[in-house]
């Protein structure tokens, strides 16, 4: 399940977009302008962003800039400034493409969409092929779903493994207890931070030297957990 950013200080067409999008079975997130938006693309894994240009605080030209400097994140500008020299500057700060005001929702839908096919149609082969996942002493087998710490095989259940896959995959960003429900269970997340507790705790107890002092499962108060890169 991807996760798509929208950023519009227009909040009818966040919602609009929001509606097509989780149709498609995307989650979303909203922010109403680059600032936000960068608080949130800091703590959340997010897949693709879909940004209007002319916002308060941080336009989309100075947002794109700011994740160019860390990410190659799929970014779509959906925007009133539709010039072709407005796109030809979009595209030349590293958009991957560009729909002017008014838009039909469901042509936004279908780019997303190919943006995402064509992510997935040039990605390294040896992306494409990875078996596993090893950070420190933990080594997680994603084919044969078995988790090892220190070469000894380690039980688990799938909700633990479908967790920590997640963890490991996204190493080094926070993801908040609704982000890790939604992409485990597949539902909305109603608030019931107790389970996504108890099995960060399961977990813990298999991968961690001391528990109570992880090293690699870390929590990052007031927001979530976060898998730290190299231990």
């Amino acid at each position: 399940m991807k996760t798509i950013l929208i950023i519009d200080d227009e909040k009818e067409i966040r919602e609009l977009l929001t509606i097509y999008l989780k149709n498609l079975g995307y989650t979303t997130l909203e922010a109403a302008n680059g600032a936000e938006a960068m608080e949130m693309f800091e703590r959340e894994a997010v897949d693709l962003v879909i940004a209007d240009i002319m916002m308060p605080e941080m336009d989309g030209y100075q947002l794109l800039k700011t994740m160019r400097s860390t990410s190659n994140i799929p970014f779509l500008f959906v925007s009133a400034k539709s010039d072709d020299m407005d796109k030809i500057y979009g595209l030349q700060l590293g958009a991957d493409d560009y729909v002017g005001k008014p838009f039909n929702p469901l042509e936004v839908a279908s780019r997303v969409q190919a943006l995402f096919r064509r992510i997935e149609a040039y990605r390294d082969p040896e992306e494409q092929e990875l078996d596993y996942i090893e950070i420190g002493d933990i080594r997680l087998d994603l084919k044969g779903c078995k988790l090892y710490k220190a070469g000894v095989q380690e039980e688990t259940t799938s909700y633990e493994f479908k967790i920590l896959a997640l963890l490991m995959k996204g190493a080094g960003r926070v993801m908040t207890k609704a982000h890790i429900y939604e992409q485990v269970w597949g539902e909305e997340y109603i608030g019931d931070e107790n389970l996504i507790m108890v099995y960060i705790s399961k977990i813990r107890e298999k991968i961690e030297a001391n528990p109570r002092k992880p090293d690699y499962l870390i929590t990052i108060r007031g927001l979530g957990y976060r898998f730290e890169k190299g231990c």
